[in-house]
């Protein structure tokens, strides 16, 4: 499997690790800390200094509660530090829902937008299917970050984000996009309840039944620090576990935080499977 963005043409055979590059002065978890330009874009190297496969952009926080930024101040943030991260060779990812900014970012040679609305946006769709080959990524979010989780979604969330992302999946097909564009993410976290979350974990694989890649984003998420009892800025280990089961389940782009470390479980992992399929062969 592929995943056909701007630039890249990404094999998805092995999963690939998202570094997460908030610049924001209020992401629920390393808010502030990257808020300029120049110590994002330097964010931006260190990332995949330390094995990321591609970069992740972001001007606006969508923790519970979050207020919506202006067009011009996400503009101010994000385009700056795009400008630099298109040099460094990797995928780029621009994570916004405003159709002018995608568009822009495109422009800009972005390679893939990643919506958490899921295009639910007014002329969000047109914009990414406008574009010949841009990669897009779909995420299902229940309600709205002001709101999500004071009223979480009810009943069976599986089928439910199954279907979301379906009817999208669709919209887009009947505009030319070809499916290999496309990825879905479950929205981990967004207007979902901890069990919801957990089972959208257990039974991932009714996500990939539809053939598109797969991105998830468990890291530093609430539900992992309410089971745990950990603060977001303690949660690296339960973050890796949950990156590594999700892999486990076929999942083919972990979005993270921690970068280094998940790298390094995966090649734990590689080194295990490599073993064991050096083993069947020399059994057969």
């Amino acid at each position: 499997m592929h995943w056909q963005t701007s630039r890249y043409h990404i094999d998805l055979s092995r999963p690939r690790v998202m570094g997460i590059v908030n610049v924001t002065p209020d992401s629920f978890s390393d808010g502030g800390r990257y808020e300029n330009a120049r110590s994002a874009a330097a964010h931006c190297e260190a990332l995949l200094a330390d094995g990321a496969d591609m970069l992740d952009i972001g001007g606006e926080s969508s923790r519970p509660g979050t207020l919506p930024v202006s067009l011009e101040e996400e503009r101010r943030r994000v385009l700056p530090v795009l400008r630099h991260a298109v040099t460094l060779g990797v995928p780029v990812s621009v994570d916004t829902y405003k159709p002018e900014i995608m568009r822009e970012a495109l422009d800009l040679g972005a390679d893939i937008i990643n919506d958490i609305w899921g295009l639910r946006q007014s002329g969000a769709l047109e914009a990414v299917s406008a574009h010949p080959s841009c990669g897009i990524c779909i995420m299902h979010m229940h309600g709205e970050p002001q709101s999500m989780q004071r009223d979480p979604m009810q009943g069976d969330a599986v089928p439910q984000v199954r279907r979301f992302l379906q009817a999208v999946s669709l919209s887009l097909r009947e505009h030319a996009v070809a499916r290999e564009r496309i990825v879905w993410d479950p929205g981990i976290g967004f207007g979902k309840t901890m069990e919801q979350n957990f089972a959208l974990l257990a039974r991932q694989g009714e996500l990939l039944a539809d053939g598109h890649g797969l991105l998830v984003g468990w890291s530093r998420k609430s539900s992992l620090g309410m089971l745990t009892g950990l603060p977001a800025n303690e949660r690296l280990a339960p973050s890796i576990a949950a990156a590594l089961l999700a892999v486990e389940r076929g999942a083919h782009v972990v979005r993270v935080h921690e970068v280094k470390e998940t790298v390094a479980a995966l090649k734990v992992r590689g080194a295990m499977m490599a073993a064991q399929g050096a083993d069947l062969e020399q059994r057969e």
